[in-house]
């Protein structure tokens, strides 16, 4: 499969920027930033929730702004987990910037460009399609690939955490209990916050386990109309590790 044309994917990633700023309606984006969120710990059996494990492969995010620690979900996304492996392994990610970011929603970096129109892949540059997991949601501190929203395999290098808040609004409570959701997925987001209506839409392949109040710094950044942070956030490495307990 050959990459996209140039001016195609700047169209296919102008069109994620309007979902992103949907994202910001429904995510209260308006509300005063701060760093310093009251998390709780979460109750639940979920996967996400139960940190690594001996042997698990995790990643180590050193940014200008603090260490985030990740656990990866290979076995539920495997093309999306052996592309950000193989790219943190080639280096590809170390100096990058965080190019968007949306407080209460989510913070994005993994482009070369620093302009979020780019992107590379361990497959000579081609995209790989989304691999939905229903073990796996949009809960604050997902780690997840970025795509087009017009085409289902455009993901690349682009990846974004997770920053909502804790708490669910009722109305999406409301539609997600009669969708069928299950009661323990819906507490699960009450607890910890997220954006439950990208499940299935976008691949999550990772959590967050340590470093959230550095995402939510992150987030708090000074940024433009667009989202560009107005001074660099730097993701100055990412080493991949196993988890040794």
């Amino acid at each position: 499969m050959r990459p996209p044309e140039r001016n195609h994917m700047t169209k296919r990633w102008l069109a994620a920027l309007l979902t992103l700023v949907l994202l910001c309606t429904l995510a209260g984006c308006g509300d005063e930033k701060t760093a310093g969120i009251d998390r709780p710990q979460v109750e639940s059996g979920l996967a996400q929730f139960a940190g690594p494990q001996a042997g698990d492969t995790i990643a180590v995010f050193t940014t200008s702004l603090g260490e985030i620690r990740a656990v990866l979900y290979p076995d539920e996304a495997p093309m999306a987990a052996a592309n950000f492996i193989g790219l943190a392994q080639q280096g590809y990610y170390d100096g990058l910037t965080f190019h968007r970011v949306v407080y209460g929603a989510l913070v994005q970096s993994g482009d070369a460009t620093g302009t979020g129109l780019g992107g590379d892949s361990i497959w000579r540059g081609n995209p790989y399609p989304i691999e939905p997991s229903e073990g796996l949601r949009h809960f604050a501190g997902a780690l997840c690939m970025a795509r087009s929203e017009e085409d289902e395999a455009s993901a690349l290098s682009q990846f974004y955490f997770v920053q909502a808040k804790p708490g669910l609004d009722r109305e999406l409570k409301q539609q997600m209990e009669q969708a069928g959701v299950a009661a323990e997925v819906i507490d699960a987001y009450e607890q910890a916050g997220g954006l439950p209506y990208l499940d299935n839409r976008y691949t999550v392949f990772g959590q967050v386990y340590e470093g959230m109040e550095v995402v939510d710094a992150i987030a708090a950044v000074e940024a433009d109309e667009n989202g560009k942070p107005l001074e660099d956030v730097l993701v100055e490495t990412v080493e991949i590790l196993t988890f040794e307990g």
